[in-house]
């Protein structure tokens, strides 16, 4: 069997990522599961909150318009470090860099990556027809700190897509930063899928995936945690070529 086709992002990630220790431990089957937690229910909004959970969607007639998925993670102030810190009950900024991207499958095959970190933006209008918005490295301002347009109209041409956020500059503490991800589908209630557990030890979660069934999609919680990107690729059969790099500042 040949190996899948490459589009240019994903002939980019050689340079495009940070180096990792040999992950062990979980196979290539899926990440770590991580430890639970526990998130506020909103009355607004569809959940996906257990991992393996899911939700189908259909078409609408005329077929999707753009759909955008928003990352939107805490930046809030925890206690500071040291006795005399906690004792006097002193706040200290978290200060975490929170990345969104995914990965995507073409029909056609191709297979390749978007994400800040090696400036693989996309493009809405040609393939892959998904686009990132920016690289918002601090999560405070208001609204989505990031967010991934695809073109809902190309939706055919498209076969999956997989989203994940990762921490480049800050401690790991996936508990106190509460990522989310928030699909925005026109003529439909939101779609938000959290974290139901968190594994500090590992810098990025494959949090949510959508596949194309029938013409329409289908949602899924993963909440997987890997050390990198490309044991991410590994467990779920993407194939990309990654290699060591350090995050670009701008």
């Amino acid at each position: 069997m040949s190996k899948p086709a490459l589009t240019a992002s994903g002939r980019s990630l050689i340079a495009a990522t940070k180096s990792r220790a040999e992950f062990s431990g979980h196979g290539d089957s899926k990440g770590a599961a991580g430890y639970d937690v526990e998130y506020v229910m909103r009355s607004d909004c569809d959940f996906l909150m257990k991992s393996g959970e899911s939700i189908a969607v259909n078409a609408p007639k005329g077929g999707f318009g753009d759909i955008n998925v928003g990352a939107v993670w805490h930046n809030h102030k925890m206690l500071a470090g040291g006795f005399l810190g906690k004792f006097l009950g002193l706040k200290k900024k978290m200060n975490i860099d929170l990345d969104l991207g995914c990965l995507y499958e073409m029909n056609n095959g191709a297979r390749g990556a978007i994400q800040a970190f090696g400036d693989l933006y996309g493009n809405r209008q040609k393939p892959p027809y998904i686009s990132l918005s920016r690289d918002e490295r601090t999560g405070d301002e208001d609204g989505y700190d990031e967010t991934l347009t695809i073109n809902g109209q190309k939706w055919a041409d498209l076969k999956r897509i997989l989203f994940y956020v990762y921490i480049y500059d800050g401690a790991a503490d996936w508990a106190e930063v509460c990522p989310e991800i928030h699909i925005i589908i026109p003529d439909r209630t939101p779609l938000i899928v959290t974290l139901n557990a968190d594994r500090d030890e590992l810098d990025l979660c494959l949090i949510a995936g959508m596949e194309r069934v029938r013409g329409g999609m289908r949602v899924t919680n993963y909440t997987e945690y890997y050390p990198g990107h490309s044991e991410m690729d590994r467990a779920h059969g993407f194939g990309l070529n990654w290699g060591d790099g350090q995050k670009r500042r701008r």
